[in-house]
């Protein structure tokens, strides 16, 4: 299993930046314009404190510069807290992929927004050269730009 994690700070409290990070919306502004992600059409209009737990609720088309199809999520929420979920999904890269999101409150304001990523290469991937660290490579620098994006709409925010 490969691990990759990010944290930052944000001026943003804990629970505006929940409520962003569960929408569709929220999910596609911190990906964008790198890549965007559809919804299943079970679950469209939903955000994910709607999900079913531990359903597929259906394939979720990864689209670099929001257009072209380049994976997919078969998207599966497996646990949900207050401020807290844990998606474990198969793709089309990985045999499996775990997300999970955690937003801690800081004394005085603001919010810690922690994510932590797992995967393992399906098995044909396994046998490239080199290609799990290409994947370590692109999951870091995609959730290094969602986190830059968090931190550049927290700065836009009126109480940052």
């Amino acid at each position: 299993m490969h691990r990759v994690a990010r944290r930052i700070e944000l001026a943003t409290d804990a629970d505006t930046a929940w409520t962003r990070a569960i929408s569709p919306a929220g999910v596609n502004a911190e990906l964008m314009p790198i890549v965007r992600m559809t919804m299943p059409r079970g679950v469209r209009g939903l955000d994910l404190s709607e999900f079913p737990l531990g359903e597929t609720v259906g394939r979720s088309w990864i689209l670099l510069f929001g257009l072209i199809p380049v994976d997919y999520d078969d998207l599966r929420l497996v646990e949900l807290e207050p401020r807290r979920f844990l998606e474990r999904s198969r793709t089309l890269a990985f045999s499996v992929w775990e997300h999970e999101r955690l937003i801690e409150p800081l004394p005085g304001g603001g919010c810690v927004v922690s994510d932590r990523l797992a995967f393992e290469l399906k098995r044909p991937l396994r046998r490239i050269p080199a290609a799990a660290a290409l994947a370590r490579a692109i999951v870091g620098f995609l959730f290094s730009h969602r986190h830059r994006r968090l931190r550049d709409t927290a700065r836009h925010e009126p109480h940052a």
